[in-house]
């Protein structure tokens, strides 16, 4: 099963990051030169948020016709835009506002409606808008960045939710029980698979045992969630800094 694994290794965090904005900026140029747009979904955490500042700072990726450029979530808390634990907040904070991006191209999932349901479909609409979906079609992003739990989730498809299983849906709501972590809307796995590339972002050595754990057991998405990526796994990029794989000695990685 390994040899179906593209994983990239890092010296540390830095050098991830660094990584992470070379693919981006490949990626992009890939999308605008064949499409003219470039449609990417990210999400939220510690090491998105150090890949997302670099971005910021790198004349390469500020030089990019970010007018053409469209930013949407993988998942959200529902918690207001400007919640510490938003990860709009953390996406506006570190690069949205220093690109030159249009606020016409930022598309954020909107925690101001009452119900999360209504939310969840005016993130759908959104997203069938600008991709100009027809009924019953799914988005293709050029890009999807994701990230690794400790307990082997991605987005918010948390081990016992509903989400791992929705196929009807663009997007879906996420309870949980821990108030700590809070209700979500995530997009659900068929727009993930369906999505030209991925690059899933993994440092620390707190993920070490769950990364090893997830890259060498038998495809089970009921037990690790991030699983539901094993059928494209030739459209998924793994960047592991050498905290994070540390557990993995017996595995082949490159660097």
């Amino acid at each position: 099963m390994t040899a179906r694994i593209n994983i990239e290794t890092a010296s540390d965090a830095d050098d991830l990051a660094r990584r992470a904005v070379q693919l981006f900026i490949a990626t992009a140029h890939e999308a605008l030169d064949a499409r003219q747009v470039f449609r990417l979904a990210i999400s939220g955490g510690h090491t998105p948020g150090r890949f997302f500042r670099l971005l910021a700072a790198t004349p390469e990726a500020r030089a990019l016709p970010w007018d053409r450029i469209h930013v949407f979530w993988v998942d959200e808390r529902y918690v207001p835009p400007d919640s510490e634990a938003s990860n709009y907040k953390l996406a506006a904070d570190t690069f949205l506002s220093r690109v030159g991006l249009p606020p016409g191209n930022i598309h954020r999932i909107a925690t101001d409606y009452e119900d999360m349901n209504d939310a969840t479909r005016a993130y759908e609409r959104t997203i069938r808008v600008v991709f100009d979906l027809e009924p019953g079609g799914i988005p293709e992003f050029d890009l999807i960045v994701l990230g690794m739990g400790g307990d082997g989730h991605t987005g918010s498809l948390f081990p016992g939710s509903y989400a791992r299983f929705d196929k009807d849906d663009l997007a879906c709501v996420v309870y949980v029980k821990d108030n700590a972590t809070r209700n979500r809307i995530t997009l659900t796995p068929p727009v993930l698979l369906a999505a030209r590339r991925l690059v899933v972002l993994v440092s620390g050595r707190e993920k070490a045992v769950a990364l090893k754990a997830v890259l060498t057991s038998e495809a089970d998405d009921v037990k690790y969630r991030i699983h539901v990526l094993w059928p494209v796994l030739d459209k998924v990029t793994w960047l592991v800094d050498r905290a994070a794989a540390s557990e993995m000695s017996q595995v082949h990685l490159s660097d």
